[in-house]
């Protein structure tokens, strides 16, 4: 999973900073090789301090990190889907 062709939508492209595109997309490089094809990352400023919880539910996985060093903190849901050809990181909206 998730070692195929990678894209994004217009929504992730214009809302979602490129540090925070690489950065999800390292979350998923160093999940176990058991891997939901659907996974999950909850983007939330607190307190001017970027919180992304990532998630998934077969295999049951969640993780949250703090990244104090984003300029401007953002709140967004972003799905990434492996659907075996491609896999597409898009807003929870563009679903």
């Amino acid at each position: 999973m998730f070692k195929n062709q990678r894209y994004l939508t217009r929504g992730v492209y214009s809302e979602i900073p490129l540090e925070l595109q690489l950065f999800m997309w390292e979350c998923i490089d160093r999940l176990p090789e058991n891997r939901d094809y659907f996974q999950v990352f909850k983007l939330e400023n607190i307190n001017d301090i970027q919180r992304i919880t990532h998630f998934s539910e077969q295999p049951e996985y969640s993780m949250q990190y703090l990244i104090p060093t984003i300029a401007n903190p953002i709140t967004a849901k972003v799905y990434v889907i492996d659907d075996g050809d491609h896999s597409t990181m898009l807003l929870a909206e563009e679903y």
